[in-house]
C-alpha cells in the first residue's frame, strides 16, 4: 500500500511540475488534465444460508447445496452477517495533447477488494487503459471490462456481483478497435486473462490461456439511438489444460469454445429497461456457470485427453425508475446448465457442475441526496442441485434458496 501511495504521489508531482510550463505557452490543447474520482461504499448484509461467494461473502454467486450431518440436519442452513467497505474505489482520468491525429485519454482505477480472500482489503487494479479517439474510430489498449459486459447496459443492482453469475462479469487486458458510423458501431477485441481466469487441472489460473498462445476474440455490433440500444456479439476462446499426460508424454490437446450474446436497452421518461442473453461453452472466466470435461482418453502409453465444453444459457432483465432522488429497481435472472455435446468420461472442471439451473429476483430502493446515496436490496437466489449424467447435465432433485438483505451507504467524490 505504501508503494501505491508513493507511485500516485509521483504522478501528482510530475503533473504539478509540468502543467504550469505548458499553460505558460498558451496552448490550451497541450494541457494535461488530471481528475480524481471515486466513492466510499459500505455494505451491510445478512444471508439466510451459507453461500458460494468471494471475499468473505461480499460477492455472492448462489447458495450452497445441502450438507447433511448424521442426523439429517443441513449444515449449510445457517445464516450469516457481515459489514465490509472493500468496494471503496479510487480512479484517475487523464487527458492530454493530441497524438497520432487522435485525442488520447487514460484511465486508472483500483479498489480495496484484494486479489484473494487472504488479501482482502488489499488494493488491486480494476482498469488501466489508453484510448485514442478519432472522428469515427477508437482504439483502446489496456485492462477494461470484457466486451460481453455491456458498459452501456448492465445491471445496476446494489450488490457488488452486478448480476453475476447471470451477467458476464470479467475484466481483462485487451486491445479493442471500435468503428462508429452514425448510429451503428462495430468492435473487434483481442483479450488475455488476468484476474478472471479459466479453470483446469491446476485450479483457476491464466496458464491454460497462455499456453494456447492465441488471444480470446470477440466481435460485437450495436445500434443505438437517443433512448434505444440493441446489439449482438460472438466470442471465441481457446485454452490448453495441460502440457504433459499422466504418463509423462507431451500433451498438445486444447479446448475451443464459442459464445453468442444479444443485449438491449430502452429508456423512457419514467423507466429504463435492460436485458441480455448469453449462450456458450466454458464460461467460467466470465464468473458464470460452466467449464469443460474430458470426453476421450487415448490409448496407452500416452493416455492423451480430448475435451468438451459444458454449455450454459443465461438471461436477465432489469427495470429501474429514472428519478433523480428516489429510484426503484427490479432485477430478474435465470441460468441453466445445458451440458456437453459429447459424453464426459473423465474429470470435470466447471463452476456449478452439480447445478441444473439458477434463478434470482432482486428488488431495490435507492435514495440520493447530493453526493450521498443510501440503498437497500433484497436478493433471493435459488439453485437446483442434483446428480450429473454422462453429458454433464444435471437432474434437479432439490432446490435451495438464500435470501440476502443488503444495506449500502455511498459517498461519491
Amino acid at each position: 500500500m505504501a508503494a501505491i501511495l508513493v507511485g500516485w504521489g509521483y504522478v501528482l508531482l510530475v503533473a504539478a511540475h509540468s502543467l504550469p510550463a505548458q499553460s505558460n505557452q498558451g496552448k490550451e490543447d497541450e494541457k494535461i488534465s488530471l481528475n480524481f474520482i471515486g466513492f466510499i461504499k459500505t455494505d451491510v448484509f445478512y444471508d439466510t444460508r451459507q453461500t458460494v461467494s468471494i471475499r468473505e461473502g461480499h460477492f455472492l454467486l448462489y447458495p450452497k447445496d445441502q450438507l447433511l450431518d448424521p442426523e439429517g440436519r443441513d449444515l449449510n442452513a445457517r445464516d450469516t452477517f457481515h459489514i465490509l467497505s472493500i468496494q471503496t474505489r479510487l480512479a484517475l482520468k487523464i487527458t492530454g495533447p493530441k497524438a497520432l491525429g487522435a485525442r488520447p485519454t487514460g484511465y486508472i482505477e483500483g479498489e480495496f477488494f484484494g486479489h484473494s480472500d487472504p488479501d482482502i482489503n488489499g488494493f488491486r487494479l480494476r482498469h488501466a487503459y489508453l484510448k485514442l479517439n478519432w472522428q469515427k474510430a477508437e482504439l483502446m489498449v489496456g485492462q477494461f471490462w470484457h466486451p460481453m459486459f455491456i458498459t452501456e447496459s448492465f445491471p445496476e443492482v446494489v450488490s457488488f456481483n452486478t448480476g453475476a453469475p447471470f451477467e458476464p462479469f470479467s475484466r481483462a487486458p485487451q486491445i479493442r478497435f471500435t468503428w462508429t458510423e452514425k448510429k451503428v458501431s462495430l468492435s473487434l477485441t483481442a483479450l488475455a486473462q488476468r484476474d478472471f481466469a479459466s479453470t483446469g487441472p491446476d485450479g483457476v489460473s491464466t496458464v491454460y490461456f497462455r499456453n494456447a498462445a492465441f488471444p480470446e476474440l470477440d466481435f460485437k455490433a450495436a445500434y443505438s439511438g437517443k433512448s434505444f440500444l440493441a446489439g449482438a456479439g460472438a466470442n471465441l476462446l481457446k485454452i490448453v489444460p495441460r502440457l504433459a499426460t499422466s504418463t509423462g508424454y507431451q500433451a498438445n490437446e486444447s479446448v475451443t469454445s464459442a459464445a453468442g450474446y444479444v443485449f438491449g436497452r430502452l429508456k423512457t421518461s419514467a423507466l429504463t429497461i435492460k436485458a441480455q442473453a448469453v449462450y456458450g461453452g466454458n464460461l467460467h472466466h466470465l464468473t458464470m456457470l460452466g467449464g469443460y470435461g474430458v470426453s476421450d482418453i487415448g490409448d496407452l502409453p500416452a493416455l492423451r485427453w480430448q475435451y468438451a465444453p459444458i454449455n450454459t444459457g443465461s438471461a436477465w432483465v432489469e427495470l429501474q425508475t429514472n428519478g433523480s432522488q428516489w429510484q426503484a429497481g427490479l432485477f430478474a435472472g435465470y441460468s441453466k446448465n445445458y451440458g456437453a455435446r459429447k459424453e464426459i468420461i473423465g474429470p470435470v472442471w466447471s463452476r456449478g457442475d452439480s447445478i441444473d439451473h439458477l434463478f434470482r429476483l432482486a428488488p431495490r430502493l435507492i435514495y440520493n441526496a447530493g453526493k450521498v446515496r443510501l440503498a437497500q436490496e433484497i436478493e433471493l437466489t435459488s439453485a437446483a442441485y442434483g446428480p450429473r449424467d454422462l453429458r454433464a447435465r444435471v437432474s434437479p432433485e432439490r432446490t435451495v434458496t438464500n435470501l440476502r438483505l443488503l444495506l449500502a451507504a455511498y459517498y461519491f467524490f
